[in-house]
């Protein structure tokens, strides 16, 4: 027993001395050797370093998208004092309240991560809290990067803008290296090529004392790891030509889209549309109440009419029935109708454009002159089946592949659509007549039929149209060009050359004379899109020069009224410009003053027009006497 006690009070002894030997330890730490454990032991902290993103390049090596420096406040909510959260506010400026708010969300998402509070800080802001960072522990002011747009022109639609991580997003992103105050591609080349754009994420790594304040580098910054830039990529984009697009269709002061591609390749020259808005409200810091103005406009600028507005695209639509109609065997160049201004089929009377009549028409004169009545009975013998498969090989009725995000396929009607929508055997031919003249339940994107005369004018190959043609890769610095899907249509060089010639009279002495270059042989097409809610759609396609196209346009109008007065001159001084004055110093101010001009005749032109429209009932009927669309 004896023995027992002596072990228990000896094993007493021992655990009693080494408790007093860790505390006098301990106190010794805390009293003696706080300063310099501080400085030479203290915690790691490792902060991520976000990597520029990649530049766009347009197709004659200006950079039109780069980078700027953006000053970010970050905080680490555990280090950060309760006690400190006035008087940072006071510093940044900000109520006390919304700072407070957002520290909670910060901590919520984790007391020990970094995270960011506030974006986009002026000098001097950077400046006082960088004086006073040593009596705020857990707060770092950071140094990325922010969009730096062209000064040339916006590209709104075409670029697209970066948006925060969401916590949606957070749950399949995180596996890719995302965190809360990433910020991602939401739309246009952003979002498309965000793998390409985002680099990849450094580190750095540094020393603070248990007060959480900077001591140093950790291990000298050796252990730092550096960001890789994204890839930049090089654009189809030619930087004077999409200037001088965006001004001439923001001159109409109407809403509205023009698609420019080279129809060698299927490379956009550009892509614009209308309204748009100035992406730097959305770059770094966003001003919420321009933001709230663009998201709740009736406008609806967010909204990229160039390949997500699917239009009738009117008499632009017709030569796809005449390729059909000479590929085919029903008609020949030379077959003839006789136009009196009208066409009674089931009881309806079917108009040309306004009522003319245009006499003895062939198919050149029809496509000229843009005689509906040729049109509609040229219909009726192609049939919807043909109408339809040819109407396919142009690429109609799918999305084209190009790379933006959110593309319209667009509708072309087929017997499955009409008898899914009407019921089988519920419909008749007269439901098919207007789809000979491009109306009807025909839609189209601008960048379908830009597509559509780039294939015309090319004799038939079918390109994917793309705005990226390559990126190099920032860790090797090699450019690795982008393949793109291309096609040839079973369409003959004679039925090409029959079309092209009719096109190039449209603009000899057709509809689109407005369309006319000096020195330049231009192939066009105008036409006007039926708008149940207002004043017709203007269209103008075309390709130039013939004999060597280099460039194909479409242009739309909406609420403009006739395709030829108001789409054809701003597609005239497209074409001018890239094919004679690329080289020359330019501004659009000519331009506009003569797009003012027209734009002014076309408001007195459409003021005198009828407006009256009825569109064909469930039956396939409507009152007679009905005014079509058309040119």
């Amino acid at each position: 027993m004896d023995e027992f006690r002596r072990g228990i009070k000896l094993t007493t002894i021992l655990i009693a001395s080494a408790f007093l030997c860790l505390a006098g330890r301990l106190a010794w730490l805390q009293l003696a050797e706080n300063d310099s454990i501080g400085s030479r032991s203290g915690s790691i902290r490792r902060i991520w370093e976000q990597a520029p993103r990649g530049h766009f390049i347009d197709r004659n090596g200006a950079t039109v998208l780069e980078n700027r420096a953006l000053y970010t406040l970050k905080i680490i909510p555990s280090s950060l004092r309760p006690s400190s959260i006035p008087y940072l506010a006071y510093l940044l400026e900000i109520p006390v309240d919304e700072l407070n708010e957002k520290v909670a969300e910060a901590k919520d998402y984790s007391p020990f991560a970094v995270s960011t509070i506030y974006r986009d800080l002026n000098e001097l802001v950077v400046a006082r809290i960088s004086e006073n960072l040593w009596r705020l522990p857990g707060v770092i002011i950071e140094i990325e990067d922010k969009r730096k747009y062209s000064d040339l022109f916006r590209g709104t639609h075409m670029f697209g803008y970066l948006r925060g991580v969401s916590k949606e997003q957070l749950d399949t992103l995180a596996e890719k290296g995302y965190m809360r105050d990433d910020k991602i591609g939401f739309t246009g080349l952003e979002r498309f090529f965000e793998d390409d754009l985002r680099g990849e994420k450094g580190a750095r790594y540094e020393l603070v004392n248990p007060l959480g304040m900077l001591v140093g580098r950790y291990n000298n910054g050796k252990s730092d790891i550096s960001s890789v830039k994204g890839n930049d990529l090089y654009l189809t984009i030619d930087a004077g030509l999409q200037q001088l697009a965006e001004n001439l269709l923001r001159a109409t002061g109407k809403s509205g889209a023009v698609v420019a591609i080279d129809p060698s390749d299927g490379g956009v020259l550009a892509l614009c549309s209308e309204p748009d808005f100035d992406l730097d409200i959305l770059n770094g810091k966003t001003r919420k109440n321009e933001w709230a103005e663009i998201a709740l406009s009736p406008e609806k600028p967010l909204f990229n009419r160039a390949v997500q507005a699917a239009y009738p695209p009117g008499s632009t639509y017709k030569m796809v029935l005449a390729i059909a109609g000479l590929e085919e065997g029903v008609i020949r160049p030379n077959d003839t109708i006789y136009c009196t201004g009208g066409w009674n089929y089931g009881g309806r009377i079917f108009h040309c454009h306004g009522g003319q009549a245009h006499g003895t028409v062939n198919l050149k004169k029809a496509i000229v002159e843009s005689c509906n009545i040729y049109f509609y009975q040229l219909m009726l013998r192609v049939g919807l089946a043909k109408w339809d498969e040819y109407g396919k090989m142009f690429g109609f009725g799918e999305r084209s592949g190009i790379d933006l995000p959110g593309e319209r396929r667009g509708l072309l009607p087929t017997a499955q659509y009409y008898n899914k929508r009407y019921g089988e055997g519920r419909w008749t031919k007269g439901y098919l007549v207007s789809l000979g003249i491009g109306q009807g339940e025909l839609g189209a994107t601008p960048l379908q039929l830009a597509n559509y005369a780039a294939t015309i004018a090319n004799d038939g190959n079918w390109h994917e149209p793309h705005l990226v043609r390559g990126y190099r890769d920032t860790r090797t610095g090699i450019y690795v060009p982008l393949q793109h899907a291309s096609r040839s249509l079973p369409v003959s060089k004679q039925t090409f050359g029959i079309i092209k010639e009719a096109m190039q009279g449209v603009v000899l002495q057709g509809t689109g004379t407005l369309a006319q270059v000096p020195g330049v042989t231009v192939a066009g097409k105008t036409g006007t899109a039926q708008n149940p809610h207002g004043q017709d759609h203007a269209w103008f396609i075309c390709f130039a020069p013939v004999e060597n196209p280099k460039i194909a346009i479409a242009v739309l109008v909406e609420n403009a009224g006739f395709g030829g007065s108001i789409s054809a001159p701003i597609a005239r001084e497209l074409m001018n410009y890239y094919i004679n004055e690329k080289n020359k110093p330019r501004d659009a101010t000519t331009a506009v003053k003569a797009i003012a001009k027209v734009k002014a005749l076309n408001d007195s032109l459409n003021s005198k027009k009828p407006t009256t429209k009825a569109p064909a009932d469930s039956t396939g009927t409507a009152p007679q006497n009905l005014q079509e669309g058309g040119d």
